[in-house]
């Protein structure tokens, strides 16, 4: 059983809208679009500007190093000409604590907080950004505790075994609460105001931007740095960027009831036993090793990644075990999605558009390319792209319908870019930016193509839908192992093809010591 749990995608919803009290009379009355803000700094108009890219950073100091704030101090370098950061989630681990916030968000990226000199006054629910962090919410800053609360008690073998063990895990007293942290942390927390005249002069002074329907929230650096909602628009420098929450439409599709069907449900719960007992070896060996040592201490640090690993891997399965006719998807989003996208290549004025999400449709990541929720989330992200192309028509003159997809999930940095897929998905590029501070992972051994299996007249084929065209992530062995931790730097060009040039930047930890580099940018 996973030490984690995942709250169901309608308590996600329904949590998240009572958070921003979504579509109070107070917020209709006036016209707000809960879903679009402005970044009011001056700068919103400029064709050419650059913005920074991470990922699944959110972990505490590990043993002998600390990744996450080795790459915000990299990150430092770009600060005075980057007008944003995107976060593409997971922005705190294990389970989105608020009880870790202070040690694993504000104390590493303090330099981009007003007050950053001081970081232990900052609370996790009153942050202000001197430069936008903006992010989407992962899998971990849903997550909760299943075990660990009713382990306490030392009544549980797999939790005897963790405390005997050398293993220290990012969880203390509760995890997220639904999410409700996160919120907290990033989201307008309309709910926290006591009574409808407080919240109508708060409306009024910070939702003062205008959109052609009304108003919307007015993001303004260093004074008011709230997003509107957990999925959210905003336009900067003719690029219209869209921020979806992907945990809220990545549920699997049923299980076919057909032979095939059970015979794979079968599997998949053979999978899971195998998974338990990989998982009590990981916790046995762990208990024979000396945290005081480098090597022994790295090593330690490996076995806490792959109890994460297995733990999400164990979800994964059950949600594809679970997911039934009856299985919630958030349509309302993707519909949103939708909508937004037509009017997009329908405003002149718009001359590209970037999407980012956590959970990554393409991925050659060893643990994430074949699960439920990553072949979900391509299905419907297809589905929403096909019907805005059919929308749109000759309108896009031939290029893409979006410009740039990026993505998290998978702890590594990945550029993939899609063929021919049958589908509006074909011949896009998809970047994976999941390794700014969390354990690192490999790539898959099957290698850079990825296939699908298709069906027509004259049978069921494979065919390659997609290639990875760079991979950076874990490699290597014992004193040989690698661990080349990234984030992005992203230069749109003016132009009204925008052009982006991609700066991936990299901070290795290799035999006890930190090396930094630059790889060679390339143009999308």
């Amino acid at each position: 059983m996973p030490f984690l749990s995942d709250p169901p995608i309608s308590v996600k919803i329904r949590k998240m809208k009572e958070r921003v009290r979504w579509e109070d009379p107070l917020i209709t009355e006036r016209g707000i679009d809960q879903t679009r803000m402005v970044i009011d700094d001056g700068f919103a108009e400029s064709p050419e500007f650059s913005f920074l890219v991470i990922g699944d950073s959110g972990s505490g100091y590990h043993r002998g190093y600390n990744p996450q704030r080795k790459i915000a101090e990299l990150m430092l370098a770009h600060k005075e000409n980057s007008r944003f950061v995107l976060h593409t989630g997971d922005v705190i681990y294990l389970v989105g604590s608020s009880e870790y916030y202070p040690k694993n968000f504000i104390k590493p990226y303090r330099e981009f907080l007003l007050g950053g000199e001081e970081p232990k006054r900052i609370a996790y629910d009153r942050m202000t950004f001197t430069l936008p962090i903006l992010p989407v919410p992962g899998n971990h800053d849903y997550y909760d505790v299943s075990l660990i609360l009713g382990l306490l008690a030392q009544t549980a073998l797999p939790f005897r075994r963790l405390l005997k063990s050398q293993i220290d895990f990012d969880v203390m007293l509760h995890g997220s609460f639904q999410g409700k942290a996160y919120a907290q942390a990033f989201l307008d927390y309309l709910k926290a105001f006591p009574n409808q005249a407080e919240l109508g002069r708060h409306l009024d002074r910070y939702y003062t931007a205008k959109t052609d329907t009304g108003r919307c929230l007015s993001y303004q650096p260093g004074r008011f740095t709230r997003l509107p909602n957990r999925y959210y628009t905003f336009r900067y420098g003719g690029i219209d960027f869209f921020a979806l929450d992907s945990n809220t439409f990545n549920a699997p599709l049923p299980l076919p009831t057909t032979r095939k069907g059970k015979a794979y449900r079968r599997e998949l719960e053979k999978r899971l036993l195998q998974l338990e007992q990989e998982k009590e070896q990981i916790l046995d060996t762990s208990g024979n090793l000396d945290p005081n040592l480098p090597e022994e201490a790295e090593y330690i640090n490996d076995l806490q990644a792959k109890l994460e690993q297995i733990d999400e891997m164990e979800l994964d399965i059950n949600k594809q075990l679970a997911s039934n006719e009856t299985t919630v998807t958030d349509f309302e989003q993707l519909d949103w999605l939708k909508q937004k996208l037509i009017a997009s290549w329908h405003t002149k004025e718009v001359r590209g558009r970037i999407i980012y999400f956590h959970h990554p449709p393409y991925v050659t990541e060893a643990t994430k390319w074949y699960q439920g929720q990553t072949l979900a989330v391509r299905r419907r992200l297809r589905q929403v792209l096909d019907e805005v192309s059919s929308a749109v028509g000759s309108l896009p003159e031939g290029r893409p319908l979006v410009d740039l997809i990026l993505n998290g999930h998978a702890h590594c940095l990945e550029y993939i870019r899609t063929g021919d897929t049958g589908h509006a998905d074909s011949h896009l590029n998809w970047i994976v930016c999941g390794g700014s501070g969390y354990s690192l992972r490999r790539q898959r051994i099957e290698g850079s193509e990825l296939t699908e299996t298709f069906e027509d007249a004259a049978g069921i084929f494979s065919r390659k839908v997609a290639e990875s065209l760079l991979f950076v992530g874990r490699e290597g062995q014992g004193k040989n192992k690698r661990r080349p931790y990234s984030f992005l730097r992203i230069d749109v060009k003016e132009g009204r093809s925008p052009k982006f040039i991609v700066r991936p930047f990299i901070a290795e930890w290799f035999q006890h010591e930190w090396n930094t580099s630059a790889m060679e940018p390339f143009v999308i």
